[in-house]
């Protein structure tokens, strides 16, 4: 049996080799402090190791690397995912805002058929705007209901806000609405102030209205509101048409001229109320409006 050769089997002990090693290490220091051989000497040997150190780090660059890849891509799915379903609840998102804007319009027509004071039981048809005009001059508009719902020409259409125009075209399944800008429409108005009646017209523009033919005397402020006044039998009475802007006199001096803007309009929403002509006797007692939708 071979044994191991008498070098290797007795060393120096452990203390000797602390004092070795103790004494390699401050000669160290004091070599590296006063002589400064061994730094350069570092930076020497970092040179030449250096393109053996890249080399050995290649494996792990490529690990992290293919690692940043499938991140990346698992990163762009997620997003993609995440989009998507942004974008889903988004439309959801606005499809609520959207109905519930609805439900709060049709609630406010409800209230607006409400406060209509009649005698009589006043029948009252929902519809929805089918076409505006896009020439600022047109001032009609269509809407979804038509002779085959009980329409009629000559009716009144409101909003929740007031008085919008008048029936004046009728088809079966539709109907044309002139609004209260168009030059040639007029209605008969209230000052709710002081009681005071004229005719409110169209002056062609949009959000204008004008009274005509009053004195330069007449009892009108500016910011008077005009209601329908019910004379002619077309607007039921007490609904808001417009409110007074400015008052100015003509160039004889003779007449003023007063311009207002309507209170109610087509550009906010897409349900309109179409009232009735057709009075039904009441035995002289209030009977509270009913609002019939129609078929489509």
């Amino acid at each position: 049996m071979e044994t191991a050769p008498q070098f290797f089997r007795n060393g120096p002990g452990p203390f000797a080799r602390l004092f070795i090693f103790a004494i390699l290490s401050c000669l160290l220091i004091a070599e590296d402090t006063r002589f400064k051989y061994f730094p350069q000497l570092r930076q020497t040997i970092g040179v030449i190791i250096f393109p053996l150190q890249k080399i050995a780090y290649i494996p792990s660059d490529i690990y992290d690397q293919v690692e940043k890849l499938i991140t990346s891509f698992n990163l762009l799915e997620e997003n993609v995912k995440l989009r998507q379903l942004y974008l889903d609840r988004r439309e959801q998102l606005l499809r609520l805002e959207a109905l519930e804007a609805e439900n709060t319009h049709l609630r406010r027509l409800l209230g607006a058929v409400q406060q209509i004071e009649t005698t009589a039981k006043t029948k009252v048809v929902l519809a929805e705007i089918q076409y505006t005009p896009r020439d600022p001059f047109n001032h009609k508009i269509t809407l979804n209901k038509g002779s085959y719902h009980d329409i009629e020409l000559g009716q009144a259409v409101i909003d929740d806000k007031g008085i919008i125009g008048q029936i004046t075209q009728l088809y079966p399944w539709s109907s044309e609405v002139t609004l209260l800008t168009d030059k040639d429409h007029a209605v008969p108005i209230q000052v709710v102030r002081n009681g005071l009646r004229s005719i409110v017209s169209g002056t062609g523009k949009n959000n204008e209205l004008e009274l005509r033919y009053l004195s330069v005397n007449t009892d009108i402020q500016q910011g008077d509101l005009l209601v329908t006044s019910g004379i002619g039998g077309v607007y039921p009475p007490g609904i808001p048409v417009a409110t007074v802007l400015k008052i100015e006199q003509d160039s004889a001096g003779d007449f003023a001229l007063v311009t207002s803007a309507p209170i109610a309009g087509v550009n906010r929403n897409r349900q309109v109320l179409v009232l009735s002509l057709a009075q039904v006797e009441s035995n002289n007692s209030l009977e509270t409006p009913t609002i019939e939708s129609g078929t489509n």
